[in-house]
């Protein structure tokens, strides 16, 4: 049964952080509220806690969750290579709604799934989950639901689908947005949207304008995949 805190109320933020955290080293799984939806996440560098949140949503390895950073500098640690133009999303969106998916570092000691070397990174704009971030580091987060059921916008929600599979529960009140992060695959020459999200796809095209060829932006109605 997982504890829930009020991260609205200042005399419960700090208790409940801290519970995330020691949650989180011990290998635990905990909800935390985002800029866009909840997440379900789980110690990025802790094989067994990322099984362990595959497991809870019900997914397998084929679908690795992306990793959630409190900081831009966080990104060369597990980039091997971030575009030029990529960058430049970077610098507009983050923090925010914005998740790029690079080259990781092939020294990185941990196994989110069948990523094909690949790894999906946002720093979220949300108080609460960049505190966490602060004090855990990179987490592995899901959106906070089971597979195939809609991404929770508040912790009623996240609880009633995931309370038994949780340690923590960090309740940050309602989303402001039901949508999930926009992904934009970077690996390649080109940019692609992998899922379309709260940012908008022209405005991409307007940033990226001079920057990137845009013929390979193909916008495509995206799977669960992340917060």
């Amino acid at each position: 049964m997982s504890t829930r805190y009020d991260a609205t109320d200042p005399a419960q933020l700090e208790a409940g952080v801290t519970a995330a955290t020691t949650a989180i080293r011990a290998g635990e799984l905990v909800v935390l509220p985002t800029d866009t939806v909840y997440g379900l996440g789980a110690d990025a560098f802790d094989p067994a806690a990322v099984r362990r949140l595959l497991d809870a949503k019900g997914r397998g390895r084929e679908m690795p969750p992306p990793v959630l950073v409190g900081s831009v500098a966080t990104l060369d640690a597990l980039a091997s290579t971030v575009p030029s133009w990529a960058r430049d999303l970077v610098e507009h969106y983050w923090p925010g709604p914005l998740t790029i998916v690079v080259r990781e570092q092939t020294s990185l000691q941990w196994d989110l799934g069948e990523t094909r070397g690949t790894v999906a990174v946002r720093m979220p704009h949300d108080p609460v989950a960049l505190e966490l971030l602060g004090r855990t580091g990179p987490l592995a987060v899901s959106s906070a639901n089971l597979t195939g059921r809609p991404a929770a916008t508040d912790a009623d929600q996240a609880a009633d689908m995931l309370a038994e599979k949780v340690a923590v529960i960090l309740d940050g009140g309602p989303t402001s947005d039901d949508r999930p992060s926009t992904i934009v695959d970077c690996t390649s020459a080109r940019p692609r949207v992998l899922r379309v999200g709260a940012v908008p796809v022209d405005e991409l095209r307007s940033l990226l304008a001079g920057k990137a060829d845009l013929d390979d932006l193909d916008p495509s109605e995206g799977a669960d995949q992340g917060a």
